[in-house]
């Protein structure tokens, strides 16, 4: 067994506006969905029950529309976001659900129950799904937990990564630290080894590149978008008009800010989230901001400039950057796709860290374990690319995440929008100064990462549960709603 999580399980492709409440549920009900199959033809409804955190905060999430979404076969990767929106909100009185797309049962909108105030044993996002039979029979019934991410856990099963074996396996910082020096190996290096022993070289490539390009995707329909978010708050768009006046100070003569752009690139992504449209989650959907800007910042800033080119050698010569080398556009580009994918792939190893150690669920451990998370990925993936060493990397991540204890996830409304979105912003910008702090030193520093997330995984377990996605506490019960 190794930590080690693949970065296409990490950073997966999926809708908003939230990986645990949105993407994890739909995933479950298609589970339910399928693993109902054989006796479909005896079941005259389905209901689900949503406990916990997906109870207190699923509407606003849109759990109830993602569960419709999964029992009718849905997928978070290809679904359409328009019709998930309206897949529960507006069901018809007397509507017919098509089960796996192959069976019709009867179904009303409040077959799907809320418990907020119980919690069930395995995790605070769970829910149960019941098939039934003419005479109200039970069928069928499973429970599932959302553990953030889109990760899914049903009960009674081990974890995934239990069966997997890699060739490198860590379940430490200080494990994939020895690993790198005995092998004489980049935390990259060791991450993409692993991901070739799940899938070929190419196809390691190719799936890194429709990563980036998905969040790429993300960030210019976020930067072109206008109007107000969906919701009771009415939250005005703010990625589009930023992007408008950073260009107008540009085409005036005025040179590029990166600091506000890289503000931009985040509010665009999480701004796209909120609207419940296309994201990557990284490592979840309310976080999915920060990865995505910082590698943005990276590409468009850094990537083709002396801060990016000089340093940023892999032990096997490739540069990052090109510009000062005088190479043509398309040598350019390709050095920046594998730059990209480096930085992907050492976001995903020290992100393993986290899941395995410690959580990447608000509803688990605050937002720390989101946001904070997410800005370590960033930091570490980042140092990475500006040609840290193995240490240095271990120390970015480790200054981002130390200053993100015990931040609460008290989204207002329980919308993925206050203070969510701004969050990002600031957190892509923690990550680029502990990238820099980290590449002013020389690696070795007096709290090593692993003791971050354990303090991590301590503090959340600590944490009152009004702050953890509830919505029972802080800027939730403050704010006005109107």
């Amino acid at each position: 067994m190794s930590a080690y999580v693949s970065a296409f399980e990490l950073f997966s492709i999926g809708v908003g506006p939230s990986s645990s409440h949105t993407v994890g549920p739909m995933r479950a009900a298609r589970d339910f969905a399928v693993r109902a199959a054989p006796i479909l033809g005896r079941t005259s409804r389905v209901t689900c029950t949503l406990f916990g955190s997906l109870g207190a905060t699923g509407l606003g999430h849109g759990t109830p529309d993602a569960v419709v979404a999964g029992l009718r076969g849905d997928e978070p990767e290809t679904v359409d976001p328009d019709a998930l929106r309206r897949a529960w909100s507006d069901w018809p009185d007397g509507g017919r659900l098509r089960v796996n797309g192959t069976h019709e049962v009867a179904f009303a909108k409040d077959d799907i129950a809320f418990a907020p105030r119980t919690r069930m044993p395995g995790h605070p996002n769970a829910l149960t799904l019941t098939a039934l039979g003419e005479g109200g029979d039970v069928l069928a019934e499973e429970t599932y937990y959302s553990v953030g991410g889109g990760f899914i856990r049903r009960e009674g099963d081990a974890t995934a990564a239990a069966s997997r074996t890699f060739p490198f396996s860590f379940d430490t910082a200080a494990e994939l630290l020895a690993l790198c020096d005995a092998h004489a190996l980049t935390i990259a290096e060791v991450a993409r080894a692993n991901e070739e022993a799940l899938r070929s070289e190419e196809e390691v490539a190719a799936s890194l590149d429709a990563t980036w390009d998905a969040m790429s995707g993300c960030i210019t329909a976020g930067l072109h978008a206008d109007g107000v978010l969906p919701g009771i708050l009415k939250v005005k768009r703010r990625a589009g008009a930023l992007r408008a006046q950073l260009e107008s100070a540009q085409a005036d003569g005025g040179r590029e800010l990166p600091g506000e752009w890289l503000g931009a690139f985040a509010l665009a992504v999480n701004e796209e989230n909120a609207s419940g449209g296309r994201v990557v989650t990284a490592p979840t959907n309310g976080a999915a901001g920060i990865v995505p800007a910082v590698g943005m910042y990276w590409w468009r800033f850094l990537a083709d400039s002396g801060l990016g080119a000089a340093r940023a050698v892999t032990p096997d010569a490739e540069p990052v950057g090109s510009a000062l080398l005088g190479e043509s556009a398309d040598v350019a580009e390709a050095n920046r796709r594998r730059g990209i994918r480096r930085y992907l792939l050492t976001a995903a190893a020290l992100g393993s860290l986290f899941k395995a150690n410690a959580s990447i669920s608000g509803a688990e451990g605050g937002c720390q374990a989101e946001v904070g998370s997410a800005c370590a990925m960033a930091a570490a993936g980042l140092t990475a690319v500006m040609g840290g060493t193995n240490r240095q990397i271990e120390n970015a991540a480790e200054i981002a995440m130390e200053h993100h204890l015990g931040l609460t996830c008290d989204p207002v409304a329980g919308l993925v929008q206050i203070p969510c979105i701004e969050r990002n912003a600031i957190a892509a910008s923690t990550a680029v100064t502990a990238t820099r702090l980290a590449l002013r030193g020389d690696g070795s520093h007096y709290v090593p990462l692993d003791t971050v997330v354990e303090t991590m995984r301590q503090t959340g377990i600590d944490m009152s549960t009004k702050y953890k996605e509830t919505s029972e506490g802080g800027l939730a019960v403050n704010v006005v709603e109107c």
